[in-house]
């Protein structure tokens, strides 16, 4: 399988949760506990930080081992790094003071205008699609 076609794999495992979002109030969503299974971590409210929970159940869903960790910034040392963004590819972002981070996946290559377009989970508290500056990109990665 190459590259591409791993990461599209990717997209598309991320691209079905569209719309889960967090329950406001006291509720949970199950969905997003679910995401935090597949960390180490195991929150049991949705709102805990869970891109990288997303990030590992996405990893999951389409046949590939994630980091495991709920620190978004451990996207950093999984997969293979690359030069460019891909469709799919998970990006990793600057957010805050380190350790923090956000982890997501490319949702358009064409970063041009100094804009990378990405789609992933705990985005405005939800699974959406956002826009961020190819400034605060710290890597893309690929499944290995």
């Amino acid at each position: 399988m190459t590259r591409e076609e791993a990461c599209k794999k990717l997209h598309e495992a991320a691209r079905a949760e569209l719309g889960v979002q967090e329950v406001a109030g006291d509720g949970d969503n199950p969905r997003i506990i679910e995401y935090h299974s597949f960390t180490t971590l195991r929150a049991r409210k949705d709102s805990v930080p869970w891109c990288s929970g997303f990030a590992n159940w996405v990893n999951n869903a389409a046949g590939f081992k994630g980091t495991g960790f709920a620190n978004a910034r451990s996207f950093l040392n999984w997969g293979v790094k690359l030069d460019k963004p891909i469709l799919g590819c998970v990006v990793v972002l600057k957010r805050g003071k380190p350790p923090a981070g956000h982890v997501t996946f490319c949702d358009h290559e064409d970063i041009s205008n100094g804009i990378v377009r990405c789609v992933g989970g705990n985005q405005g508290n939800a699974i959406k699609v956002s826009r961020y500056p190819v400034s605060d990109v710290l890597g893309y990665r690929a499944p290995a």
